[in-house]
């Protein structure tokens, strides 16, 4: 008897310990959903925003300020719409600007946040129409041998007569 109530006892624990170390990784991953508090909402366009993906971190000087919540496709102007919660706590002025930044060379991809310099500041609702899109590595690449391409052939071609 007393082996068995032991083993119940160490069988919880360690249940326990699989489910504190579950949520622990999909907190670290951005794939749990917790919101403690609810934020504003505020939406952006990008011409390309890579590989961002919902709940990616919102950051002004290093400090995350919110969320991405959705991204949506809008078919009439043929960009992503990016809706941001950002936490109430945090203010930025209506002519705040955005980029999507990676953290560090091949990172996750996460939104910065510049603030502005106007006296209003962004409530619900409201369309930052200043961004930068996504910088997309294959494309860097595919300039930069296309203009070695380009010197090439015009330094070769110009030598030979």
């Amino acid at each position: 008897m007393q082996r068995s109530k032991n083993d119940i006892w160490v069988g919880l624990f360690v249940m326990l310990g699989a489910a504190a170390l579950v949520f622990l990784a999909l907190q670290s991953a951005n794939l749990l959903g917790l919101q403690w508090q609810s934020g504003y909402s505020v939406t952006a366009r990008f011409d390309n925003i890579g590989g961002l993906k919902p709940q990616a971190a919102v950051r002004s000087a290093g400090v995350v300020v919110g969320r991405v919540e959705s991204i949506a496709f809008d078919d009439k102007t043929f960009q992503a719409r990016v809706t941001l919660s950002l936490d109430p706590r945090y203010a930025f002025p209506k002519d705040s600007s955005l980029k999507i930044l990676t953290s560090g060379l091949l990172g996750e991809q996460y939104i910065g946040i510049e603030a502005g310099a106007d006296e209003r500041n962004l409530a619900a609702g409201d369309t930052i129409t200043s961004t930068q899109s996504a910088v997309v590595l294959e494309n860097l690449i595919g300039q930069f041998l296309y203009g070695r391409a380009e010197e090439g052939g015009s330094s070769s071609g110009g030598s030979i007569k």
